[in-house]
């Protein structure tokens, strides 16, 4: 680092390698490397403002990580955010660890803010029916609304798409990365690519393969498998991405008269929250949703208790007290 110059505008060489191992070697996403490299920069950054050699990993003390900690506080950040950048942190040492980098530091047991856990909020299956036949009726009204007929590509694609986060519950990023090899139509399946590149199989309702198959019938589905199952209409070898995606879908929920700051993961929380409302078997749940832990899939349980709470309390002659 030349006089003068700040962290953030040199690059470490010891975190862009640790960056290169998250992407290409973890095939973490790109917004995780991103949250990573900015916590590692922060920190960096921090430590080089109070004098201290801010490419020098090794030796750092526990009172060093507790004033830290304070810092983020006085800056007024979140408990989420906070806990986000120590994990930085941590999975950024372990890399140093084994490549012989640096020594233990004296982060173990650093009392951090308990995390707090939200329920998702999730669409209800009227409500998601609304969404799902928003785009093939926004391309109706812009078909009748006279002039220039549209182009009903990108309707049939993002009818395609939010077909396919609902009736599998992949993630955004999981879907735009599906390639035509991975939509095994006569098992009625595709194959996913989660997170750390780990493949699993999900099941796919036939409305969502009815949406796929208009969809390759309008754009004249190629028979390459690695291409993109839904690529993007400007660069038809790209895929679509999720930020288009996020974009499009604000028009289908103001269409539908929906909140238009839902996310498409709200999707996938409908998706569970509706699997066990029905009766599905957690478990089941879990590896359709690709989580590594049971406990990530648990959440939706509340839901589906506070559900049956309610029930319960209208219908029950002894729920209540007597007035």
């Amino acid at each position: 680092m030349t006089e003068g110059e700040t962290p953030s505008q040199s690059p470490d060489l010891a975190v862009e390698r640790f960056l290169r191992h998250l992407g290409a070697e973890r095939g973490l996403s790109e917004y995780t490397v991103r949250n990573y490299r900015q916590a590692l920069v922060e920190f960096a950054a921090w430590r080089h403002g109070r004098g201290g050699d801010a490419r020098r990993w090794d030796g750092i003390e526990r009172d060093e990580f507790r004033q830290y900690l304070r810092q983020l506080g006085r800056d007024g950040l979140g408990r989420s955010s906070i806990r986000v950048r120590f994990s930085a942190l941590r999975t950024f040492h372990r890399f140093l660890l084994r490549d012989g980098m640096a020594s233990p530091w004296s982060i173990r047991g650093l009392s951090l803010p308990r995390q707090t856990r939200l329920l998702p909020r999730f669409l209800t299956e009227e409500q998601a029916e609304q969404l799902l036949a928003a785009p093939v009726e926004e391309w109706r009204r812009a078909k009748t609304a006279g002039g220039e007929p549209p182009d009903p590509v990108p309707f049939l694609r993002d009818a395609a798409l939010l077909e396919v986060l609902y009736s599998s519950g992949l993630r955004i990023s999981e879907a735009c990365g599906l390639r035509v090899g991975d939509f095994e139509e006569a098992e009625l399946r595709l194959r996913v690519r989660g997170k750390g590149r780990k493949e699993r199989l999900v099941p796919i309702g036939t409305p969502a393969v009815t949406a796929l198959r208009a969809y390759a019938e309008a754009i004249g589905r190629p028979s390459d498998p690695q291409l993109p199952l839904m690529p993007d209409g400007r660069a038809p070898f790209a895929p679509v991405t999720p930020q288009t995606i996020q974009r499009r879908l604000k028009r289908y929920l103001a269409a539908a008269g929906l909140d238009p700051g839902l996310t498409p993961h709200k999707l996938r929380h409908s998706f569970a929250t509706h699997l066990l409302n029905r009766g599905a078997d957690l478990r089941g749940v879990q590896e359709m949703l690709g989580h590594a832990r049971l406990a990530s899939t648990e959440v939706y349980t509340h839901l589906t208790l506070d559900r049956l709470r309610r029930v319960y309390e209208d219908a029950h002659p002894r729920a209540k007290a007597a007035d």
